[in-house]
């Protein structure tokens, strides 16, 4: 079974957490060990927790469940060498008014050049946090895009996705997250700036 580590316990740690324990070896990481101990105990086929460097050395597939500048600091870390590294970040300003960068490069795109030997794969971007408390069958509909550079890690990482409850939608090389978190922002404006609410995610259908 692949073994698949998630480094951050905030809300979207948590949730793909929960739809993938069970599912794949799940190892859990964060600054507050504590506080993961407390989270793997409430979850099926008991996570190990381990710390960060552990966490990585250990697994095959790594998730950077972390704010983008968090997450560039964890992309320097020399064990990523050949990981598959899932970067579900969005370089987003503080107030959330738009993103940082764009266009010209995106945040998968900046993690892969400190990684350069990981295989960066974009994924769980657009979805909100709350999504992941609806039924598998609520969200089996909901796509999860995916961009990278190598077609054996995507591949690996659509596997996941689908065990996770969602659908998949491929859009090429990594160079294409400068197309998806946009995507994000979009849906932000919609939840928040337009009072829509995080439930939008799942209005979109797979294409």
């Amino acid at each position: 079974m692949t073994t698949t580590a998630i480094i951050g316990l905030g809300n979207m740690g948590k949730g793909i957490a929960k739809r993938l324990a069970g599912k794949t070896d799940l190892i859990l990481a964060s600054r507050n060990a504590d506080a993961t101990h407390a989270f793997a105990a409430t979850l099926p086929a008991g996570p190990e927790v381990l710390d960060v460097d552990a966490a990585i050395q250990r697994a095959d597939i790594v998730v950077l469940a972390l704010p983008f500048e968090a997450a560039l600091e964890i992309a320097k870390n020399p064990a990523l060498s050949g990981k598959i590294v899932i970067d579900i970040t969005n370089p987003v300003k503080p107030d959330f008014s738009g993103l940082t960068i764009g266009h010209t490069t995106s945040a998968a795109e900046e993690l892969q050049a400190l990684a350069a030997s990981a295989k960066v794969v974009k994924a769980y971007n657009t979805v909100f946090a709350s999504v992941f408390d609806l039924s598998a069958a609520e969200t089996a509909k909901v796509p999860v895009f995916l961009a990278g550079n190598d077609e054996a890690a995507v591949n690996a990482v659509e596997q996941l996705v689908i065990a996770s409850g969602f659908a998949v939608e491929k859009t090429g090389a990594l160079d294409a997250a400068r197309l998806i978190e946009p995507v994000a922002m979009l849906n932000i404006r919609f939840a928040y700036g337009l009072g829509k609410g995080t439930a939008i995610a799942p209005a979109w259908q797979a294409l």
